[in-house]
């Protein structure tokens, strides 16, 4: 546990690592057990979802869903098994491929996303008042941003 008395920064960063470290199990437990979808198979599903023409390169993919380059391309193996994702090679660039949702991977999404998002309201946002929210969304946003744009 962090001092009190420690710089409003360091707890602000040990807060964070503290709130993530707890609730990303449960969050996963539980869209686990109503929906058999792990939190990183949903992860991946949603950042594609997100991205033009529902794909990105295999190396986007890893970045958005913060998951190592073997990590990200065992999930992606995990999810073409599934009829949730498929490869594409990249044209442009023989060494590469591309993840691409399909139409029963974005069912299977919707079909989660209630559950995700009643799982945050539970277990984060509620504890937090409207402004507080505001807040802490709007600081960590900005420092991804400047941190994003910092060279190397």
């Amino acid at each position: 546990m962090i001092a009190a008395d420690a710089d409003e920064g360091v707890r602000a960063w040990a807060g964070l690592l503290q709130v993530h470290a707890a609730l990303v199990p449960v969050l996963d437990r539980e869209l686990q057990r109503a929906t058999g979808m792990s939190l990183a198979w949903y992860d991946v599903l949603l950042e594609l979802n997100s991205a033009p023409e529902r794909r990105l390169r295999m190396s986007e993919l890893g970045a958005r869903a913060v998951l190592s380059r073997s990590r990200v391309s065992r999930l992606t193996d995990e999810l073409v098994s599934a009829g949730l994702v498929e490869r594409e090679a990249d044209p442009a660039d023989g060494r590469s491929s591309f993840a691409v949702l399909t139409a029963d991977g974005r069912r299977r999404l919707r079909a989660a996303a209630p559950v995700y998002l009643a799982g945050i309201e539970a277990h984060f946002s509620r504890h937090l008042r409207a402004r507080e929210r505001r807040v802490v969304a709007d600081g960590l946003w900005r420092v991804l941003r400047d941190e994003s744009a910092q060279p190397g």
